[in-house]
């Protein structure tokens, strides 16, 4: 039987200090929070692995808990404060949001699955400063907007500008922006009515459902 609380601690030391995740509230929320608990049951062996664990089966199986250090080093960049309002977009079950809950004041999962929104409410259901929302995740969630945060569980082929224009003066947003070798753990920050984007580190996430590029047509 898999030692779930062993296999926690050596996914902080081994994958998530040692790529320079310093923030204690990120290493002690990841330390308490039983990732194991947010897969499917046949996934949980998986949970602890340096992989993007999938979710579920059948239409859910392309959905992903991203990768514990690229997660951690998001979280991390996005310098939350502890009465921050944040949107999780692409929630999945509901991990990370379950983090964030640990870290900033209020958080609000976005997901557009109905089975994963429903796992993501049941467990996140005894958090008081923690709701789940549903719709496209392309469109956010301008009703609880403007964000102090906002974190894409996930990859996006272009700049996400719907959800940039639903921060504050002074928001982040953390994402992996590009698919393949290029890709990288991207950093927004808006401010004066603008957003500008720099990249973080070299990361790889699976693209989220309605942030793939169009496809361009030439004449």
């Amino acid at each position: 039987m898999t030692d779930f609380a062993a296999a926690r601690r050596n996914m902080v030391d081994g994958q998530v200090r040692t790529a320079d995740v310093t923030d204690l509230r990120v290493i002690s929320a990841m330390l308490e929070i039983p990732r194991e608990q947010f897969v499917a049951p046949a996934m949980a062996g998986l949970a602890y692995l340096d992989l993007d664990v999938p979710v579920g089966q059948g239409a859910q199986a392309s959905r992903r808990l991203i990768k514990p250090m690229v997660l951690a080093k998001l979280i991390q960049a996005a310098e939350l404060a502890a009465t921050d309002r944040v949107l999780d977009v692409g929630c999945v079950t509901g991990y990370a949001a379950a983090l964030l809950a640990r870290i900033a004041g209020e958080i609000v999962a976005l997901e557009q699955d109905a089975a994963l929104a429903d796992a993501a409410r049941a467990a996140l259901s005894q958090l008081p400063n923690a709701g789940v929302v549903s719709g496209p995740l392309i469109e956010g969630w301008p009703k609880s907007a403007p964000y102090d945060a906002i974190l894409l569980e996930g990859a996006t082929e272009f700049a996400p500008e719907t959800l940039l224009g639903q921060l504050k003066d002074g928001g982040r947003l953390v994402c992996v922006l590009g698919v393949g070798p290029g890709a990288n753990a991207t950093l927004y920050r808006r401010g004066g009515g603008e957003a500008g984007g720099r990249p973080l580190f070299d990361a790889a996430a699976p693209i989220l459902p309605g942030f793939v590029k169009p496809p361009e047509f030439a004449f």
